[in-house]
């Protein structure tokens, strides 16, 4: 190991020193504030998201195919007579049925993953999209309908401060500790009760 000695001017003190370095700090800071930075992945993840809505909302054939990717990984949870967003990109959605309108009520984006909640006012439905955005397409949504969804982190979570292992010769299963991060809050609006399910990403 080498270590390095700092030798100071003996003109100036400890103060001079330390009055650099604090004008020093502050000028870096100040660029970071000012320098303008590029979109985080939330970001961009949730501006495709929105886009992918508007789209919907205006009846944007041609952007809706660029955001979806052409092998759409694709999960449902719901009556089957609710898969609104399956008939309307299909086209399997006839003249006759009642238009469902998906309009976000809230987006909540988690990375590459994107949440968004949303009901229908005119019957009580509730819905909930999870969406995976990778370079800029849409690759997996997963769709709950008239579910209660909660949404947690998995990873190396620290254990609670309550934890104690019995024992380091054995081998155990570790409790993994995974808080919520989102919670949707439509489905008690719909006037019934609904299943729960937990998203973990």
């Amino acid at each position: 190991m080498t270590s390095v000695r700092l030798m100071r001017n003996p003109l100036s003190g400890p103060r001079t020193f330390n009055a650099f370095q604090e004008l020093a700090n502050s000028q870096e800071i100040l660029a970071e504030i000012t320098e303008p930075k590029p979109p985080t992945s939330s970001k961009k993840s949730q501006e495709v998201v929105l886009a992918f809505y508007e789209a919907l909302k205006s009846r944007d054939v041609e952007t809706v195919h660029k955001i979806l990717a052409r092998d759409l990984e694709w999960w449902f949870h719901g009556p089957p007579s609710h898969q609104f967003m399956m008939r309307l990109l299909t086209g399997e959605q006839k003249d006759s049925d009642v238009p469902f309108e998906f309009s976000p009520i809230s987006i909540t984006p988690f990375g590459n993953i994107v949440v968004a909640e949303g009901f229908d006012t005119s019957r009580p439905i509730s819905w909930v999209h999870a969406w995976t955005v990778t370079d800029g397409i849409i690759t997996q949504v997963r769709e709950y309908f008239n579910t209660s969804l909660t949404v947690t982190r998995l990873g190396n979570q620290s254990q609670p401060s309550d934890f104690k292992s019995k024992s380091s010769t054995t081998t155990e299963i570790t409790p993994v500790h995974c808080p919520p991060v989102w919670e949707s809050s439509l489905s008690d609006q719909i006037g019934k009760s609904v299943p729960g399910l937990v998203l973990a990403i």
